[in-house]
């Protein structure tokens, strides 16, 4: 799938787009209506494509983190977002958070997430954070980069293989956003019910 970028299909992303600066703004400009549960709609958003990974393999895992800083992350065991090599040699990981979800964000009547709200993607989740960091382990690669509020402020840089693959996406939402709600186990298992097939975990470090 490596090579020239115009031969590359777009299926959820447009592999030439890079940053979509007038996407972010009518995001941040309509928060409401694109995160109208607050972070609860902004985890939703990035556990739906945990969802994806586990429904294209058969089963799946993800774990939601709560951090002390006030930050969230959502970590699943997929196969990583697809990152490939241009003419050029240069690695380009699929704008999955500087560009519009091409299925879902201009069609309200897309998929439902478990909060009755349409799926939209995950570039609205890193125009309403103050910083997201994008971790991507894949079987030929691992790499990782920041983001303010959906700009790209460092290169895709490699990070050392483990020997695993999947996403971790970790954020801080804007602060208007981030003492609305907080995640609970039993979110978590009505979450796995509206997606089958993925294992769902709770892992919060602001208790004691």
């Amino acid at each position: 799938m490596d090579g020239s970028r115009s031969s590359w299909v777009n299926t959820t992303h447009d592999w030439a787009g890079s940053v979509d600066a007038d996407h972010f703004r009518r995001i941040r400009e309509g928060a409401a209506e694109f995160a109208p549960d607050g972070l609860r709609h902004l985890v939703l958003e990035i556990v739906a494509y945990a969802a994806d990974e586990a429904a294209s393999r058969g089963d799946g895992r993800c774990v939601v983190t709560l951090h002390a800083d006030g930050s969230v992350s959502v970590k699943d065991d997929g196969r990583g977002t697809d990152t490939r090599v241009d003419e050029h040699g240069q690695v380009v990981k699929k704008p999955v958070m500087a560009t519009k979800d091409l299925r879902f964000f201009d069609f309200p009547e897309a998929e439902r997430l478990p909060d009755g709200h349409p799926r939209r993607g995950m570039s609205v989740v890193a125009a309403l954070s103050e910083w997201l960091i994008h971790t991507n382990r894949r079987l030929d690669g691992s790499w990782t980069r920041r983001y303010e509020h959906g700009i790209p402020v460092t290169d895709l840089e490699p990070v050392e293989t483990d020997g695993t693959t999947g996403t971790c996406v970790r954020f801080l939402p804007d602060g208007v956003l981030r003492s609305r709600w907080s995640p609970t186990a039993g979110d978590l298992a009505r979450w796995a019910e509206h997606w089958p097939g993925l294992t769902l975990r709770l892992d919060d470090r602001c208790e004691g």
